[in-house]
């Protein structure tokens, strides 16, 4: 199955016959018709998206997505309503929904939209940790002189309480230094809490940082916990720091100064001791000569500056990073036995790798679902696959593309959202790409 959806409706008629156009599409399908009954089936079994109506004869929608995604944070909800209340589709964004859908009207809408949460709900439980994961400095898989220098110095500044500002490309690898940090500090007992700033709204990037009361704005149906209260006594790491807007630069300015802040809506001053470790690929001194970024914050952060390189400054590093990944992904896959080949490692060196570890680690992943025996080698890689080419009609970017794009539907069973990931591309693109190439 693609996915595992629950469907909550008290009309029947709209509940069996959304029902029955998601089980077309290969999703595995539960319907409940209360609010109740939903949760018990939640209790049951492990479903990625819940499509849920506003008006159930138990519940209210909206508060009821709080409910869920307190208890299932992996989960993305998409609620439905048969009448568009623009209070209602703000409040249920602030509660956690992934999106508000007007019955009728966004009909067409619903499956892209599906496919979309079920990618980000995988995306959700990627980020789980497991118990038995590796953490501390075991995490930085490298002996290259580049990567043992920042490991070093990481690994110094862990013993401190010092703020660290982690800065290079993306995909070198920041969040897993920063958990380092944080393993190897006198925190780890306590809580590591990380938030990407470039994810989120002004307002509502405020509301996850500081917190806020209930009746702070529309919404907020409830008291809500901010990250900075959340890291109290542990480690609050700021990735894409450089995209926070200025105005809550201010703010975070103030909290690292005095180790005090106030929730939206509140008066009461709350207090937090957290260790601060920002990211950014962002050239932050240019950022502040255009305005951007806050010089006296800057300053506040760039307490213990670590630069990470990037992986073609470290080539001597790709082979042990990729044996890691195939270690990873044949479990993941259930695979066994693999053997590789010399070729594919010196194909994966040839590489730049403008997206650092980050591509290194997907084009390791789609290997392994596009080779045709246990054995890998560098016709595996999309981008060195021989194989593909000759049995393309012609040489053609287009007729490779459209194999390599079978091949991974293929291995998806036909889960359109986990192609459009490991193809690398949006799932409105690969429906695109599907309709032009005539496709299913």
């Amino acid at each position: 199955m693609s996915g595992n959806i629950l469907i909550i409706d008290d009309e029947i008629k709209l509940l069996k016959l959304l029902g029955m156009i998601l089980s077309q599409e290969n999703f595995n399908v539960k319907e409940a018709s209360t609010a109740r009954s939903a949760m018990t089936m939640l209790e049951q079994y492990d479903f990625d998206v819940v499509l849920c109506d506003v008006r159930l004869p138990d519940a209210f929608g909206v508060e009821l997505v709080q409910s869920i995604k307190t208890k299932y944070p992996h989960l993305e909800i998409i609620l439905m309503t048969a009448f568009g209340n623009i209070t209602d589709a703000v409040q249920a964004m602030k509660n956690g929904a992934y999106d508000y859908l007007v019955k009728g009207d966004d009909n067409e809408k619903i499956i892209p939209l599906v496919y979309k949460a079920l990618d980000k709900s995988k995306d959700n439980k990627s980020r789980i940790v497991p118990k038995n994961a590796v953490k501390g400095f075991a995490q930085i898989i490298g002996n290259s002189p580049a990567i043992l220098q920042a490991k070093k110095l990481a690994e110094k500044v862990a013993l401190t309480d010092a703020a660290v500002l982690l800065t290079g490309e993306t995909g070198t690898g920041k969040e897993v230094f920063a958990s380092a940090i944080h393993d190897g500090s006198d925190r780890s007992k306590n809580s590591f809490v990380a938030i990407n700033c470039s994810a989120f709204s002004k307002e509502i990037l405020e509301s996850e940082l500081f917190g806020h009361k209930q009746g702070a704005f529309t919404g907020a149906i409830k008291d809500k916990k901010g990250l900075i209260d959340e890291a109290n006594g542990g480690t609050l790491f700021l990735d894409e720091i450089g995209e926070m807007p200025i105005e809550l630069q201010a703010k975070l300015l103030r909290v690292l100064e005095t180790k005090e802040f106030i929730k939206m809506g509140e008066t009461k001053v709350s207090k937090s001791d957290f260790r601060l470790i920002a990211a950014t690929n962002r050239n932050l001194e240019e950022e502040i000569k255009q305005g951007n970024f806050r010089e006296d914050l800057y300053f506040r952060l760039n307490v213990f500056e670590i630069t990470l390189p990037a992986l073609r400054d470290r080539k001597e590093d790709v082979k042990m990073l990729a044996k890691n990944f195939v270690d990873l992904f044949s479990h993941k896959l259930h695979l066994s036995a693999i053997e590789v080949s010399p070729d594919y490692y010196k194909a994966l060196e040839k590489n730049d790798w403008k997206g650092n570890i980050r591509e290194l680690r997907n084009a390791v992943e789609r290997s392994l679902i596009l080779m045709d025996t246990h054995i890998l080698d560098a016709e595996s890689l999309p981008h060195y696959s021989e194989k593909v080419a000759r049995e393309a009609d012609s040489l053609s970017i287009r007729s490779l593309e459209k194999i390599h794009i079978q091949k991974v539907l293929e291995y998806t069973k036909g889960n359109k959202a986990e192609a459009a990931r490991l193809l690398e591309i949006g799932i409105a693109t690969l429906y695109r790409k599907l309709e032009e190439y005539e496709l299913k």
